[in-house]
């Protein structure tokens, strides 16, 4: 993982006072996911509304409404988030992670890489094919058959976009400055 971390917003996140009508109706679910705040990432992206309005669109195929069973997609955001470098994007995945049943030691085992003790041979290829999509813009051969063996087509192209959709959205992140929010803990320091 390279270092690069951009330490104050460069694209500061709106207050809540400053969101128009329609903004407030379209993050108003949010705030249900999230204790009552509305998160920097979707602060940040409403300086952007016309693109908000389409991200979330995608973003929300991605995180409710895709093929994927949600521990094996959060393995594949929290690994993306890593190679990334991302901060923002594991410590909110380490939270949605763990409320779709990974534990600690599996999360820290995802930075670690597919090559670590414990993963069964789908989590591995799961990791895998996160680690050849972000070296290579591709899933090799070999992955793509062991994946195959239990995903069917929808899910295999529910995969690549989700892993596309959270390296792109590192980008994002990190670019503008994303800051983690208050009580969110950031990569672990242990690693």
């Amino acid at each position: 993982m390279k270092e690069s971390k951009v330490t104050k917003p460069r694209i500061k996140p709106l207050k809540e006072p400053e969101l128009n009508e329609e903004l407030q109706s379209l993050l108003e679910g949010s705030k249900k996911l999230f204790n009552g705040r509305v998160p920097n990432i979707f602060m940040t992206l409403a300086n952007h509304e016309k693109l908000l309005k389409r991200w979330l669109v995608f973003s929300n195929h991605i995180l409710s409404k895709s093929t994927l069973p949600p521990r094996e997609r959060e393995i594949l955001i929290l690994r993306i988030g890593w190679l990334c470098g991302s901060e923002y994007e594991w410590g909110q995945h380490v939270i949605i992670g763990e409320q779709c049943g990974l534990t600690d030691e599996e999360i820290l085992r995802i930075a670690k890489g597919p090559d670590e003790k414990g993963w069964t041979p789908f989590e591995r290829a799961l990791i895998k094919a996160v680690d050849e999509l972000h070296s290579d813009a591709v899933v090799h051969d070999s992955t793509w058959e062991r994946l195959s063996e239990k995903y069917d087509q929808k899910q295999m192209m529910d995969l690549v976009f989700t892993v596309g959709q959270y390296n792109m959205l590192s980008m994002a992140l990190k670019s503008f400055g994303v800051q983690l929010e208050e009580g969110v803990k950031g990569f672990p320091e242990n690693l």
